[in-house]
């Protein structure tokens, strides 16, 4: 986008390219009544304070009242958070968002009896076996297995009371990133200036100018210097909270939590990194191979994005990217595509385009009652945008899929099988893509495209999860989490990951500070094991009959109604065995070497 103009508003974007929220209120005093009857609401938990010890029918109504707040708490936040979304200055929306997050810390506070009061009635396990209790057995199964790191009840209280507090350092870094941060501009080749936007940065790795790619990465990473200090006092806060909440539930770190919650052996995370350091060599194959196709006499970051086939240009329109995923998940049946199809074009699930101040990136939201809403930042002259749309829609399916099937309590699945459904969707995407490839040029490039994905997806996600480890165990340590510290530990990390033949621009140790989901502690690792899964589970579709669709969609319709390496297995895939990584890791090498040959083939 040239520099004279600027993103459109929100005003400025057409109501179809919009999602469309009336599901959920039919007007902001729609939201204002619901809100009130939850502030109303918050009162009402004293009355079930104290009784929970007199048997399986107070249990039962004091779960059924809790149910009905949150999921009524669910849509008033879903709500305000996509309309804060949508424009990150828009006051009014920002206004509803904060309301919305302290009525949740409120409400976090007035129910945060239930769990300790559970945990201390002596004849709890024979509760269980109680018919009323028969719908929340597995609810409470769950909660009884926190006894151990569940505090008393005014400690508890405390704690949700702080739960407000704690956003500090995540919502600073929003703000920081998405709408105070200028990123300046870059000239190319012929002197133009280009407006660098978090959502147009990696296009413009994409360029095959090389001088407007060298000169945007760094115009982009003297934007992140200039506030490194502040990045860094904001990464090292959330590391430090979490740190805090895991002692004072005694954890002995913030790993442990986090895996215990999902019921992850620690094994799974160290084996994937494991693994990884053992599987290196084709990464750095790769590299080379890349830096001899395009011709370098050195290869830097801002060259390894850049398609290898120079006169295959990428455009595809919104609309033409629903038509390709359709064909795509024709594996999945036709119920699945069709449904989606129609969330996608006429039910206006996605918020489509980049506009101004509007949150970078994409994700799926949504809630029980309404349906998935898909963020996204699309751009027809990225194909990164049509690998996100299908992975987004994977979210959104496996989230319609298991509201529709389960009860509420058990409609949310955990993160670490969100990321299969939705790799599962782009490793059909490949297939296709490359099914239906119509020469070699187009070959070698979705050939690449797909290596590019397991270098993101495997060898990066797992290079942040090393990187979370490592900061998360100095802080346990006692170590201080400086600038230089932060900066240190990540130019060691790629140093290892890129190997010789990328060199390391000096500014790239400022990347920790650029990736949000730091700020949700131990999730990254998800998407490396989430691509292993998937690629598992897809060959194992595609290549079985009825038997092992079926297997897959009722993975999808679980939800909660299992722990997530139960229902992997159940799915047929063990991630407690380093072997889907291992063979994903193997995947990745056969690629290369087909890249290598299919290149030399062509020269």
């Amino acid at each position: 986008m040239n520099a004279t103009n600027d993103l459109p508003t929100r005003d400025q974007i057409a109501e179809a390219d919009t999602w469309d929220l009336s599901g959920l209120y039919v007007n902001k005093q729609a939201w204002e009544e619901e809100y009130k009857q939850l502030e109303q609401s918050e009162k009402e938990y004293a009355k079930f304070q104290g009784t929970l010890a007199e048997g399986a029918n107070k249990i039962s109504a004091c779960l059924e009242f809790d149910s009905q707040c949150m999921r009524k708490l669910d849509r008033v936040y879903t709500y305000s958070h996509l309309l804060n979304d949508e424009d990150k200055t828009h006051n009014t929306h920002q206004e509803l968002y904060e309301r919305a997050v302290g009525l949740a810390t409120k409400l976090s506070q007035a129910r945060s009896f239930i769990d300790s009061e559970l945990m201390s009635i002596k004849n709890m396990d024979q509760h269980l076996n109680d018919e009323i209790l028969q719908p929340y057995k597995l609810h409470l199964e769950k909660i009884l297995r926190f006894r151990e790191y569940t505090l008393s009840e005014k400690e508890e209280a405390l704690l949700a009371a702080s739960a407000d507090m704690a956003r500090a350092a995540r919502d600073g870094f929003d703000m920081l990133d998405n709408a105070d941060l200028q990123l300046g501009t870059a000239k190319d080749s012929k002197g133009d200036e280009i407006t660098i936007t978090q959502g147009g940065f990696q296009s413009i790795m994409q360029s095959y100018d090389r001088e407007l790619r060298r000169n945007a990465f760094e115009s982009f990473y003297n934007a992140y210097s200039a506030h490194q200090y502040t990045y860094s006092a904001l990464l090292a806060g959330s590391v430090k909270k979490d740190l805090f909440y895991a002692r004072a539930r005694n954890y002995k770190n913030t790993r442990e939590q986090a895996l215990f919650s999902e019921n992850i052996p620690a094994s799974v995370y160290d084996n994937l990194i494991e693994s990884v350091h053992n599987n290196l060599q084709p990464l750095y194959k790769y590299f080379s191979i890349r830096k001899h196709l395009l011709g370098l006499d050195d290869l830097h970051l801002y060259d390894c994005a850049v398609p290898l086939v120079k006169d295959l240009q990428w455009d595809m329109s919104y609309e033409s990217a629903v038509e390709t995923i359709e064909a795509a998940l024709q594996p999945l049946g036709s119920e699945y595509v069709a449904e989606l199809k129609k969330g996608l074009l006429e039910e206006r699930w996605a918020d489509r385009y980049e506009s101004a101040n509007k949150r970078s990136g994409a994700y799926s939201s949504g809630c029980y009652d309404s349906n998935p809403f898909i963020l996204m930042n699309y751009r027809a002259d990225n194909i990164n945008s049509l690998y996100t749309l299908i992975h987004e829609a994977g979210h959104s399916m496996h989230s319609r899929y298991s509201r529709r099937t389960q009860p509420y309590l058990y409609a949310d699945y955990t993160i670490f099988v969100a990321e299969v459904a939705s790799t599962f969707n782009e490793a059909l995407l490949t297939r296709h893509l490359l099914k239906s490839a119509s020469d070699e040029k187009m070959k070698l490039y979705l050939l690449c495209r797909e290596i590019d994905n397991f270098r993101g997806t495997l060898y990066r996600q797992t290079m942040f999860a090393e990187f979370e480890k490592k900061i998360h165990s100095s802080a346990v340590a006692g170590e201080p989490l400086t600038v230089d510290y932060f900066k240190k530990v990540y130019k060691e990390l790629l140093t290892l990951y890129f190997g010789e033949e990328v060199i390391l621009n000096e500014c790239l140790s400022l990347e920790c500070f650029r990736i949000p989901h730091f700020y949700f502690s131990f999730y990254v690792y998800k998407y490396a094991t989430g691509i292993s899964a998937a690629y598992a589970l897809a060959e194992r579709t595609t290549e079985g009959g009825e038997s092992e669709l079926n297997d897959y969609l009722n993975f999808l319709r679980s939800g909660g109604s299992k722990y997530p390496i139960q229902a992997l297995q159940d799915a047929g895939v063990d991630m407690t065995s380093p072997r889907p990584v291992d063979a994903a890791l193997k995947k990745f090498s056969d690629l290369v070497d087909q890249l290598e040959t299919l290149t030399s083939q062509m020269s």
